[in-house]
Order: C-alpha cells, then structure tokens, then sequence
C-alpha cells in the first residue's frame, strides 16, 4: 500500500470511527434522558402545541453577525395563546468551529396551562450567553451548545402584575447532528436530531433544580442561498415549581430561516 492510498484508508477510517462515537454519545443521552423523564414522572399534564418562528441571519462580515427571532406558541385543543418571543443577539465567530453569542429577549406569556386563564400576560426579560462548537464529518455536521441564561420573571398575584421582578438563572447544553440527504447547488435537504438539557439555579429555585429535557428531530429545506424552511417534532418534558408537577408536551415546530449579508 502506497502512501498516498493509506492516507486515504486512514482519513476515511477516522471519519468512520467519528461517526460510531457520535451514533455512541447520542444514544447514550438519549437514555440518560428517557431514564430520568421516567424516574421523574409524577402528575403529568400533557399538551399538544404548535410552534411558529421567523430566523433573521443578517450578516455584517465574515466574523460578526446579527440574529433575530419571531417566535409564536399556541396550545391545540383548545387553539390558546401559550406565548410569544422576540430575541435578538449578536453573533461572533471566532473560527470555522467555534463561535459565541451574547443577547436579550422578551417573552410575553399568557399561560402555561390551556385550561387555566389568568386574564393577563406575564412578561419575563431575559440575558443569553453562549458558546457553540461545530464539527462537519463529510455528510454529518455536529453541534453543540452551552447557553446560561439570566431570567427576569415580572412579580404578580391572582389580581395582575406587581413592581419588582425575580431572577432565575438557567443553564443549557444542547447536542445536534444533521444528515445532508441531498444538495444540488443552493439546495439542500437534510435531517436533525437534537437533545437539550436545562438545569435551574438560584435562590428561588428549590423544588425544580431540572427544569426541563428537550428532544428534537426534523426536517430542513433549502429552498436556495438566502431562505430555508424547517418542519419538526419537538417532545418537551418539564418540572414545575412545585417539583411534582410536570409538563409532557407535543410540540409541532415550522421555522423560517431567512439570511441576508450587508
């Protein structure tokens, strides 16, 4: 065997050996979340809901960005409001594989349960960090994120909303990978699977320290270089305050990413 040739066999059986730890990891976690969404599961409420977003990418140049999101969230049977978004942050990059991210959110929600209506909105504020590692194994692509939030919740009793606001961190990691099944120039179509874990803190969180596991897999669309779609189902487990009380929830996600370059 030439050298050249063995380069080769040997490029090509790392990329193999990648590809099986990956299969390894994802399996993995996703037991380590199956487990822990069974050892948990007292007093469940399930919920069907349907999530729309609009994905702004504006690009200023090759390192800095701009990212927004729209983001609507409606509860099925019965269609109720759950709550919108509206999230902007800037985006740095800080090679090929890494990049970090810094910025805020709104969120106004008008409730967490569909039979219960409170007759007002709650506001939270939110602060988001992260930084986000990339890999591309041929025609996988990995991803993973760790993301700390600082969460401003707008106090309120049975009567409406008061002065003064509580703060709740929280801690994300999330794992994707996506599979390109087909590309034919700008076009694309892949798959993606995700897994995210979110973790409390503070000092008001006492039962709830897991807040919530996120597991994810769907379907993208280049439609060409500046707009994609994305359809996908989403399972949402969450603990409630209470720490015996959790919401199961059957999400349906469309997304529009739409990339635009100064």
């Amino acid at each position: 065997m030439t050298n050249v040739p063995r380069q080769r066999w040997k490029k090509e059986n790392n990329k193999g050996i990648s590809r099986m730890r990956f299969l390894k990891f994802l399996f993995s976690l996703f037991l380590f979340s199956t487990s822990l969404n069974a050892q948990t599961e007292k007093n469940v409420i399930h919920q069907s809901l349907l999530w729309t977003r609009y994905y702004n990418q504006l690009e200023l140049n090759h390192r800095w960005s701009i990212h927004s999101e729209f983001d609507n969230r409606i509860f099925i049977n019965p269609t109720v409001q759950n709550l919108f978004v509206i999230r902007v942050q800037g985006r740095y990059k800080i090679s090929e594989q890494v990049e970090l991210g810094s910025g805020f959110a709104y969120f106004n929600v008008a409730t967490q349960d569909a039979d219960m209506d409170s007759g007002f909105s709650k506001p939270e504020y939110r602060l988001q960090q992260d930084v986000t590692w990339k890999q591309s194994l041929g025609k996988i692509n990995l991803n993973q994120r760790l993301q700390i939030e600082e969460r401003f919740f707008q106090d309120f009793d049975t009567q409406g909303l008061k002065r003064g606001s509580t703060l709740a961190m929280r801690f994300r990691y999330r794992f994707q990978g996506g599979y390109t099944l087909w590309k034919k120039e700008k076009q694309f179509l892949k798959t993606l699977i995700y897994d995210e874990i979110m973790i409390n803190a503070g000092s008001q969180i006492v039962e709830n320290t897991f807040d919530q596991n996120r597991i994810y897999a769907g379907l993208q669309y280049g439609i060409n270089s500046s707009v994609t779609i994305e359809m996908g189902y989403l399972n949402s487990f969450q603990q409630q305050k209470s720490g015996t009380d959790y919401y199961d929830r059957n999400i349906i996600r469309f997304s529009i990413y739409h990339k635009l370059k100064i």
